[in-house]
């Protein structure tokens, strides 16, 4: 962990990192317990960077370990309490994917209970990971549930919508090499948030049986 820390304040020629993620701790070897104890010393290790000034904070990136059950929101934060001695910790900063195929944290969140509700009552930065599903998404939405989200709007600006007006999302990942898509990807995660009820019909038409 340190030397990853070290690495890439190299990398990208600076001092100071504003957020560093435990990339995917669920593909860790081992039980539960070992997991558990793996997290609390690498966020030891970030709780040093950030008292020497290294870091201003940090989190966990994962694709399934909510889902899965290995850990919980309570859990991070009990680990990161443990890991700085007291409350006054650096975590800050939770990623998972959040799209209209993964939905089930874009549906508890709407239901207002699961990970991103979590993470936002304490302040935490929840970051949408596989808005699009690496892609897949823009071939399996269809125009007219485009349409449902924001009428008009094409297909892969209403998945991004959809991805950021979940409730406790605070900033959307997106790749792409093309400057075209920034700006559209841009401009469609500046307009107002979409209702809430609106995107419950919308996961209601996706998941109605055919």
């Amino acid at each position: 962990m340190r030397w990853q820390t070290t690495r890439s304040c190299t990398e990208l020629g600076r001092e100071r990192l504003d957020a560093v993620f435990v990339h995917n701790p669920e593909h860790h070897r081992g039980d539960r317990q070992m997991l558990t104890d793996v997290l609390r010393d690498s966020f030891a290790v970030l709780e040093q960077a950030a008292h020497a000034g290294e870091v201003t904070a940090y989190g966990v990136a994962t694709w399934s370990g909510f889902s899965d059950g290995l850990f919980t929101v309570a859990l991070l934060d009990q680990l990161a309490c443990e890991a700085a001695g007291s409350r006054d910790h650096h975590f800050r900063l939770v990623q998972l994917p959040v799209s209209l195929v993964m939905d089930l944290h874009l549906t508890e969140a709407l239901n207002q209970t699961g990970p991103i509700t979590q993470a936002a009552e304490l302040g935490w930065e929840v970051h949408a990971s596989a808005p699009l599903h690496g892609g897949e998404l823009l071939s399996l939405a269809t125009a007219e549930i485009a349409d449902l989200i924001h009428p008009g709007a094409p297909v892969a600006a209403a998945c991004l919508a959809a991805t950021a007006s979940c409730p406790g999302v605070k900033r959307v990942l997106l790749a792409t090499g093309q400057a075209a898509h920034w700006d559209d990807a841009l401009a469609v995660t500046g307009r107002p948030a979409i209702p809430s009820a609106i995107l419950r019909t919308v996961l209601d038409v996706l998941t109605a049986p055919v």
